[in-house]
């Protein structure tokens, strides 16, 4: 997809940057696979903001996407390339051999018409699934498990794509973080690089197109007071004036690392993105 640029006939338009939607083929999502989204505006069930800027938004249909490729050995055609709002990624209609429907992430190079497989001898091309084991070294994956038959957790955004680097006794999977990461060989994985890499060059424009996404105004901490956050107060621009900037709750935040120390899964992370 390429990006496309508006003549700048209102002062909205003068800075946007959008994606053609080139290669898309169908305009409304298969009926059968769409289920209702009920949104929260960022509160619990008692009706608390607990995740703050959440609210509005246009009304969406949240596309149910397979992302663990379990119907094995059946051939299925590539009948659209869609757009779904719920994700950067754009998603592939599949009509399988046996008359089952199914969406997938629409992988780079993948066009209409096309067949892919999930299989133990499928080829490696765009949008077959294997199991990492099956999976020649150096290739290209997405929608990669971590468990085996839970689906795919990691590489889901669009434009990209992790390295499988070796395989042992387990495999060993560079992610598009830098972190380098233990899988088991029996969880599966998508060939290929996710598609429409160009939402990253998108320009909104306008604070409105920010509020159809159901995302609300943020407030700056040192623009705030002090007695609402810590970066508050000062005479004119302080700045932060602090050690280390920090959440509203007194909390380090930017760059401050959140894993648990003793998180399970570390063991199989074999280094850290820089």
């Amino acid at each position: 997809m390429a990006i496309k640029r508006f003549k700048p006939t209102t002062p909205g338009r003068r800075h946007r940057q959008d994606v053609i939607f080139s290669d898309l083929t169908r305009r409304g999502p298969e009926k059968t696979l769409i289920r209702k989204l009920n949104r929260t505006a960022g509160r619990n069930n008692t009706g608390k903001i607990t995740v703050r800027h959440h609210g509005g938004g246009h009304k969406q249909l949240y596309r149910v996407i397979d992302f663990k490729r379990n119907l094995v050995d059946v051939p299925a055609r590539v009948d659209s390339i869609e757009y779904d709002p719920n994700r950067t990624a754009n998603i592939a209609l599949l009509h399988y051999q046996n008359g089952a429907k199914a969406y997938i992430l629409a992988p780079q190079g993948l066009a209409v018409g096309t067949t892919v497989i999930s299989s133990a001898t499928a080829q490696i091309r765009p949008g077959n699934a294997l199991t990492l084991a099956n999976i020649p070294v150096g290739t290209l994956i997405h929608n990669l498990e971590l468990k085996p038959g839970k689906g795919g957790q990691l590489v889901r955004s669009a434009g990209t794509a992790a390295m499988l680097q070796s395989k042992d006794k387990l495999a060993v999977v560079k992610l598009p973080s830098g972190q380098v990461r233990q899988i088991p060989l029996s969880c599966y994985a998508t060939i290929g690089e996710v598609g429409n890499p160009d939402v990253k060059n998108i320009k909104l424009g306008k604070a409105g197109r920010k509020r159809h996404m159901g995302i609300r105004p943020t407030v700056r901490g040192v623009a705030q007071n002090p007695s609402s956050h810590p970066h508050g107060g000062g005479e004119g621009r302080s700045g932060i004036g602090r050690s280390s900037p920090m959440s509203p709750w007194g909390k380090k935040t930017l760059g401050k690392r959140t894993r648990r120390k003793k998180k399970y899964s570390n063991q199989y992370i074999i280094s850290r993105s820089s």
